[in-house]
């Protein structure tokens, strides 16, 4: 056992040997600015305008705009790292190498996703540092009510592991620019995923089981979405985190099985 943890953990990309990309830390940087550009204009309000209704206003617009750059920024980069995963490996005659050694294909599609779950996770980390210091630098103390920023950051967290699995799924037997585009497809459609299900309850016929299906197999990025929820205050239930937690692993899980069996029977000569 020990041995296998050794192979698979090999074969995780730790952030530092992953590429670096600094874009991600200009985006938060242009982030800032925008939060910036946000707190001199509601100064200019201040004059006309309750100072409650500004403070509310001012937390609301930066945990919208601090969460949704969390959210973005780790999803662009768990795409454009993904797609490359394996198809890098192949390129560079690497993944010959790998697999010459007692290295299964499975324990290299595991190395590799956590790998990727691990460069997201430690980018998340900085990231909610920098969120939490701009909302304690302009707004206010933090409260015990921001906890609920927190969850939403988990869930944050746990959308990465999903869309993780999907870079991945579709790296192990398509080309990185397809598997660009359709993993970037699935997070816009999962992100409507209730309008979907709302769709297939009008529907009527094969437009209804159509519907219905898709609903199932798409990924549901939309109870994940809690930021304007948070925003506002509105208290989250922990029958939602419970559900959304075993609902994010069993997904992915489900979805990293997959890029295992394909991976599995690719002809890679």
């Amino acid at each position: 056992m020990l041995h296998l943890r050794e192979r698979i953990l090999g074969n995780a990309d730790r952030p530092a040997d992953l590429e670096a990309h600094p874009g991600h830390l200009l985006s938060f940087g242009i982030t800032a600015l925008l939060g910036q550009k946000i707190r001199a204009r509601l100064d200019q309000l201040e004059k006309e305008w309750d100072i409650d209704q500004i403070m509310q206003g001012e937390t609301a617009a930066l945990v919208n705009l601090g969460l949704s750059a969390i959210s973005i920024f780790g999803v662009i980069i768990a795409i454009f790292i993904g797609i490359g995963l394996v198809a890098k490996e192949i390129d560079k005659k690497t993944l010959y190498t790998i697999l010459a050694r007692p290295v299964r294909r499975w324990e290299f599609v595991v190395g590799k996703y956590l790998g990727l779950v691990l460069t997201l996770l430690t980018n998340a980390a900085f990231m909610t540092i920098g969120f939490f210091g701009a909302l304690l630098l302009y707004t206010r103390p933090l409260t015990r009510s921001d906890a609920s920023l927190l969850v939403a950051i988990y869930f944050i967290l746990l959308e990465f592991l999903i869309i993780t699995a999907l870079t991945l799924l579709f790296s192990s037997f398509s080309s990185p620019i397809f598997s660009a585009l359709f993993a970037f497809a699935l997070f816009v459609i999962g992100t409507f995923s209730e309008d979907l299900k709302n769709f297939a309850s009008m529907s009527h016929g094969m437009s209804k089981w159509g519907a219905s299906a898709a609903s199932w197999l798409i990924p549901n990025f939309a109870s994940l979405n809690i930021i304007s929820q948070v925003a506002h205050k509105q208290a989250v239930g922990g029958n939602l985190i419970l559900f959304n937690t075993a609902y994010a692993l069993l997904y992915s899980a489900t979805v990293t099985l997959g890029a295992v069996l394909i991976f599995e029977r690719r002809n890679l000569k």
